[in-house]
């Protein structure tokens, strides 16, 4: 169907298809998982990614970094990580006789950390600020994070040795919990085919960038403009809401959980070339922007339900907007 849109969102549509056609080079299926990573991106959230090792978590990331023309970096959370190599760090210069401030790898655009869930609590509290607040605080001076910053991180489901459960607070600071499967079979044949295939040993070398920072921070301006009505909200509140009194349970989502699915259906729906959100465009988000968010009673996780489960039933119960 085609619609007449109010909001010039074509060139953004170009854009994605582009970022969309460099990473097929290199990864194969995960049409899913590339449509939220693009979802967060033009939301101007951060993203938590888990999946089991092995299944291109950390090499999406990379390549999506490599097809913006932004600063990158990557930091490996380890159980020694210490907050300042994060952050950085004074030292004293015996030159000026002054402490210099030596800025760590979290002062990047891009920035992906990898098994987040490996670093101690005080560690991973050390991204609180920045990753809600885009500044850092140290011995009493701000500084501000350079536009656009965003945060990917990984972590394994599985390997609960040496890991750190990530706290509520921290979780909820992602937009999107994405969880990345094994690939099916014609797609793990088209991996083994092109890895076999592929001449340059890095896929890396196959990327190319096709947008900047500036074009970026100029598409999320253009995300804020698309159309929600108010039926529209109130079916998100509603959603929102029932988490709050379910009895499948215990800690439903917070207001936080109410505006991350507001901006991340309007980023899917610039995404599918519309400039106003539908209610397929809140089902689409919402299992990631609340899978992370909610906790289910213990009685629920014993019966084998998952957080998906219960987000399905409390979206049917909800009558959906005319």
């Amino acid at each position: 169907m085609e619609y007449n849109n109010r909001i010039e969102i074509e060139r953004l549509q170009q854009s994605i298809e582009q970022i969309k056609n460099e990473l097929g080079k290199v990864i194969i299926g995960q049409e899913n998982f590339i449509e939220m990573l693009l979802t967060a991106l033009l939301a101007n959230g951060h993203v938590l990614i888990e999946g089991v090792p092995g299944i291109a978590k950390t090499l999406t990331a990379k390549l999506l970094a490599k097809t913006l023309q932004t600063g990158f970096s990557r930091i490996q959370f380890t159980p020694d990580l210490m907050p300042s190599d994060i952050l950085g760090t004074s030292v004293f210069n015996v030159k000026t006789r002054e402490f210099e401030f030596h800025k760590g790898p979290i002062f990047s655009n891009f920035v992906l950390i990898d098994e987040i869930n490996r670093a101690p609590a005080k560690t991973q509290a050390a991204l609180f600020e920045v990753m809600e607040e885009k500044q850092i605080t140290i011995d009493g001076h701000n500084f501000q994070m350079k536009e656009p910053f965003i945060v990917l991180a990984t972590q394994n489901p599985i390997d609960q040795e040496g890991t750190y459960a990530l706290p509520e607070a921290q979780q909820d600071r992602f937009i999107f919990k994405i969880k990345v499967g094994y690939p099916d079979l014609k797609d793990e044949f088209d991996i083994l085919k092109s890895h076999h295939e592929r001449k340059i040993s890095q896929p890396v070398d196959l990327i190319q960038p096709v947008m900047t920072a500036e074009d970026l921070i100029k598409y999320r301006e253009l995300v804020k403009q698309i159309v929600v009505e108010e039926k529209i909200l109130k079916y998100i509140a509603e959603i929102i809401h029932k988490t709050r009194n379910h009895s499948h349970i215990y800690l439903g989502g917070s207001p936080r959980a109410s505006i991350a699915t507001l901006n991340a259906s309007k980023a899917y729906a610039a995404l599918q070339g519309r400039d106003f959100v539908i209610p397929d465009d809140i089902k689409k988000v919402l299992p990631n922007v609340l899978r992370h968010r909610i906790i289910l009673n213990p009685e629920q996780e014993m019966e084998g339900l998952t957080e998906e489960d219960i987000i399905e039933m409390i979206t049917e119960s909800v009558e959906i907007p005319r």
